[in-house]
């Protein structure tokens, strides 16, 4: 009979992005169930995924009302279900599954830490979300981390034990898929000629959610500054806009507002990550440089911020550029270089795909995965 399994998360495209290729294999060594808030029970079968899917409202806020309910009904579900093993994602889900978990006696409670909303916090709010992430940790009989880098991060603040924790491989949640990341050139023509970028001319690209931390400014100020050295530089922005930003953006470029390029949220990233020539990332909090790895699969080298979770994927002068996180004078000046001998973004290019093909292809981290729910069965 096959052990139940149960993952939790509060949305669907988590699950869809970052579980679903290790569901795909663990299907046929567990009974599996999903947790998550959905409308759609069924969004899992297009994957190739059987699973059972059980809705509940996991609210991304605050809300005390609201979480105690969920609580509830996450007790409830786990005491009849009798999972041998729970494991979530994403802090909220991962403290109301933990503490459920913890006292509906879930034998293995497993889960995965992927950045801490407290890193740039401070005062009350840091030792808050800080307490939080404590609590998860404490109520876990498990921990996986998605960067060694952020582990270290972890076990020096205290949130986490180093016997406890531990991270798949070099690193990765989900890993990469090469057959998806990959040099396209027809996408890079199609896009470059829609916009009329010359081939031969410089595109940098910020692709993700555009919020204040993940450094989005920094960018418009270090590309503004870039503009006036060189006529032969371009910026695509790609990612929806969370918090209203693009009209501050905008602001900040103004006299090269001509030459940025921008897009909201794609299901096909790696098209745009083939139209440009060098990635930038100036987040300030990262749990693993997920977007690094994969525009390194498509060959093009990045430029990220000197902080832990990047710092797993950017080997500094080798296959990429990092720089001071919060000094857009230090990010013009990596962005420069690469404007100033082009050679190297093929050669550093080249670099990282072959890292991402040495560290963090989907297969090898699934490998790693399968091998630690090996060890997770043999304890229940």
């Amino acid at each position: 009979m096959k052990k139940k399994l149960c993952f939790i998360a509060t949305l669907e495209l988590p699950v869809k992005v970052f579980l679903a290729g290790h569901m795909r294999f663990m299907q046929g060594h567990f009974d599996l169930s999903v947790i998550v808030r959905t409308e759609d029970p069924a969004f899992l079968e297009p994957f190739g995924i059987t699973a059972t899917v059980i809705p509940v409202d996991i609210r991304r806020d605050i809300s005390i009302r609201e979480d105690l309910r969920s609580l509830r009904e996450l007790f409830r579900i786990f005491r009849n279900e009798r999972f041998g093993i729970v494991h979530s994602i994403m802090p909220k889900s991962g403290l109301l599954s933990m503490v459920a978990g913890f006292f509906a006696r879930v034998p293995v409670r497993v889960h995965t830490f992927t950045g801490q909303l407290w890193k740039n916090y401070t005062g009350l709010k840091r030792f808050f979300f800080k307490c939080i992430d404590r609590l998860i940790a404490a109520c876990a009989t498990h921990i996986l981390v998605d960067s060694p880098s952020q582990r270290d991060f972890l076990i020096r603040e205290g949130v986490v034990g180093r016997k406890k924790s531990s991270v798949l491989g070099y690193g990765s949640i989900c890993g990469v898929d090469t057959e998806r990341f990959r040099f396209d050139e027809r996408s890079r023509n199609e896009i470059r000629e829609r916009h009329g970028i010359d081939l031969n001319d410089i595109a940098f690209l910020y692709l993700g959610r555009l919020k204040r931390d993940k450094g989005i400014l920094d960018l418009a100020h270090a590309f503004t500054v870039l503009c006036g050295k060189f006529s032969n530089v371009h910026l695509f922005i790609v990612g929806p806009d969370e918090e209203k930003m693009m009209d501050e953006v905008i602001s900040i470029c103004d006299k090269c507002a001509d030459r940025i390029y921008i897009h909201g949220f794609t299901e096909t990233p790696e098209k745009y990550m083939s139209a440009a020539d060098v990635l930038c990332l100036p987040s300030y909090r990262e749990g693993f440089g997920q977007v690094i790895a994969e525009a390194a699969a498509v060959g093009i080298p990045s430029i990220g911020s000197n902080i832990y979770g990047i710092t797993d994927t950017i080997d500094d002068g080798v296959n990429g550029y990092l720089f001071e996180a919060g000094a857009h004078y230090d990010l013009m000046q990596k962005m420069t270089k690469f404007v100033e001998d082009p050679s190297t973004i093929k050669t550093m290019g080249v670099k990282a795909r072959l890292n991402v093909f040495q560290k963090f292809t989907k297969e090898k981290v699934t490998s790693a995965m399968a091998g630690y729910y090996e060890e997770l069965e043999r304890s229940l």
